[in-house]
């Protein structure tokens, strides 16, 4: 089971650390995508496009190097809910939006892929989440 959990937390950790990359590189073109969500006031589309990458990145590198590990496996759980709930309910409108998960680049929208896929890396963090219960708060491994 340790090494499980161990493989979990380093898989999370990657996955978030690659969802990043792009978007830190080009925060000009995720904020064209958050806009295109219609759910955030213009004025702040910038800024989430700013904060969202460095955060999941802070958390995927906490997740990879096991540092505070739960508190990183409960905000990408509540992150990766923050963004099913984006997904479905532009789903519900019956706008196929753009995901910008793991690239800020132009790409072809596929909303109930995304969502499904997500719902595993949801899944993934509240196992790492579960796992992490009776470790300490900060380790290296």
């Amino acid at each position: 089971m340790k090494t499980a959990s161990l493989a979990a937390r380093i898989l999370l950790g990657a996955i978030f650390l690659y969802a990043s990359y792009d978007k830190i590189l080009h925060p000009e073109a995720f904020s064209a995508i958050i806009f295109n969500y219609k759910i955030l006031p213009p004025q702040m589309v910038n800024l989430a496009a700013i904060i969202l990458p460095w955060l999941e990145a802070v958390c995927g590198a906490a997740l990879v190097l096991g540092v505070n590990a739960r508190g990183a496996a409960a905000l990408t759980a509540l992150l990766t809910t923050v963004f099913m709930a984006a997904l479905g309910f532009n789903l519900m409108r019956g706008i196929d939006v753009q995901c910008g998960c793991f690239s800020a680049a132009p790409a072809e929208a596929n909303t109930a892929f995304d969502l499904a896929r997500d719902a595993v890396i949801f899944l993934l963090a509240l196992y790492v989440l579960a796992s992490q219960r009776d470790k300490p708060k900060k380790t290296l491994y």
